[in-house]
């Protein structure tokens, strides 16, 4: 099914006021995921949007222009990043409500730009691996993980964060970008164009302990043989055919299993990563940048799937 293009209006609205324990920001920039312009095709449909015009787009930086009653740590002035409701959505505007559970602050060494491309994207890498028992402080076991489509959105930041945890890295990617991944950690790169590529063979002819999914149309039956004994598949994008393959997988008590993540946010993850950034353990790869006003090449690009880290919409300074 292809996404139809976004159905685009710019109008004036009211600025929203902040409510109990939330926050009004002045965005500086909004990041796009892939999830946004699902919940614009109506993929979502009926839990998201609940209402409409719905503005998109859940992933900010910016800062604080007021604080609701009961707000506690943050004052008017203090630049954040922050990821929105997903109910209410409000990135694509130059004022938005966030929730103090899921607002941080920036620190001054971290751009607006990097810091908005943390909250879904980083924060699906980091839950992963997370989910397989990844450690970041040197005591984690030293597993052999497959990362698909590691130089999108979430794969390129999985990269990074799996090599903070000791891990043995293949990637997969376009030709274009097999040296990035190589930079940012992978051990093995894979051109998924190629045989070889398309197959998931590790050239070091290993056997993967996980895979952190974050492609689209490869079957289980891909996966299956280049997998440990009780390997995992962790699918970042779930659909129903996989949620059923996890069902059957729980029933039969398979050993090796298609895992369904859906992410958690919350406000630990977020200031964990936007630290990481401050230390420049942690980078966030900016493949293009658009105003506002031309919101709509951003949106088709991350419909065409094909960008290098996140795409980011300027919205004010």
């Amino acid at each position: 099914m292809t996404p139809t293009p976004l159905e685009e209006e710019h109008v004036e609205v009211p600025i929203p006021s902040a409510q109990k324990n939330e926050l009004l920001l002045k965005l500086e920039v909004a990041s796009i995921n892939p999830v946004d312009w699902k919940i614009q095709k109506g993929l979502l449909r009926p839990f998201l949007p609940r209402k409409f015009p719905f503005i998109p787009v859940t992933d900010v930086a910016g800062v604080v222009a007021d604080v609701g009653p009961g707000v506690q740590g943050f004052q008017p002035g203090d630049q954040v990043v922050a990821k929105l409701y997903s109910l209410k959505g409000g990135g694509l505007a130059e004022y938005a409500v966030a929730s103090e559970t899921l607002t941080v602050k920036r620190p001054a060494e971290v751009f607006a730009a990097e810091g908005a491309g943390l909250p879904v994207a980083a924060g699906t890498a980091l839950q992963a691996l997370r989910t397989i028992g990844a450690k970041f402080d040197g005591t984690g076991k030293p597993l052999n993980v497959l990362i698909t489509a590691a130089s999108g959105g979430v794969g390129h930041y999985a990269v990074q964060l799996a090599k903070m945890a000791g891990l043995h890295i293949t990637a997969t990617c376009g030709a274009r970008n097999v040296e990035l991944l190589k930079s940012l950690g992978a051990d093995e790169v894979l051109d998924y164009k190629t045989p070889e590529g398309a197959s998931l063979q590790s050239p070091s002819g290993k056997k993967y302990d996980v895979v952190i999914h974050c492609a689209a149309r490869i079957s289980w039956s891909t996966f299956e043989p280049v997998l440990a004994t009780t390997g995992r598949v962790i699918d970042i994008t779930p659909n129903f055919s996989s949620i059923l393959k996890w069902a059957l997988h729980m029933v039969t008590f398979a050993r090796k299993r298609l895992v369904p993540l859906h992410l958690s946010p919350n406000k630990a993850d977020l200031e964990f990563l936007v630290g990481l950034l401050k230390d420049g353990k942690l980078k966030t790869l900016i493949d293009s940048r658009f105003p506002l006003s031309e919101v709509s090449k951003a949106w088709q690009k991350s419909v065409d799937g094909h960008a290098t880290g996140k795409i980011i919409v300027e919205i004010g300074g």
